[in-house]
């Protein structure tokens, strides 16, 4: 079964772009593909150091190009990094080669989501919630701009939130996924 249209999920760190979109993916028997993650392994790179070595602007050259191929793709779930909604040429080709998912969350949610992770420049700061708050304001009208659905994350499993994407877009799940299982500590 292919995707009528590809789904292409927006919306700031810790949203949960990359595990629901894959999750989606699995359930839609359909490719998934986190731009961030393309960048790092064309490049051999990572994201903190693309920062380091070309700064922002660099980065977003290659999201650019990252996100205007992968959007070409047929039957994809695409997990886009927070910022790319900043270029309006992202936008635009989200907008016209998919139906665009934004996963809104709380500032709070996102600092509990990304308090330890170390690949998040933006997040150098000595004010991560402050920073958080900055780019939200600057981001979300842009998230809200494109979005075909917006979906809350906060206090919802990686499962009711597919389930509500799927009922929102009139998709249906292979009948013979079956949702994942916390793996069992083994008897002793």
């Amino acid at each position: 079964m292919t995707l009528p249209f590809n789904l292409i999920l927006v919306g700031p760190m810790g949203a949960g772009k990359s595990t629901i979109g894959r999750r989606l993916a699995q359930m839609l028997s359909a490719t998934f593909l986190d731009s961030d993650k393309e960048i790092e392994q064309r490049t051999g790179a990572s994201i903190p150091l693309i920062f380091e070595l070309e700064g922002e602007t660099g980065f977003r050259s290659r999201e650019h190009a990252i996100i205007d191929e992968l959007t070409l793709k047929p039957n994809l779930v695409l997990a886009t990094g927070g910022g790319a909604i900043l270029d309006p040429e992202n936008r635009a080709h989200m907008s016209a080669r998919g139906k665009v998912i934004y996963l809104l969350t709380s500032v709070d949610q996102q600092l509990r989501r990304t308090h330890r992770d170390t690949n998040r420049p933006l997040l150098n700061t000595e004010n991560p919630e402050q920073r958080l708050l900055e780019l939200f304001r600057v981001r979300d009208p842009l998230y809200r701009e494109i979005a075909d659905l917006t979906v809350e994350t906060d206090g919802k499993t990686v499962q009711l939130v597919c389930s509500e994407i799927l009922r929102k877009l009139g998709l249906k799940a292979k009948k013979d996924v079956k949702p994942r299982q916390k793996a069992r500590k083994p008897r002793r």
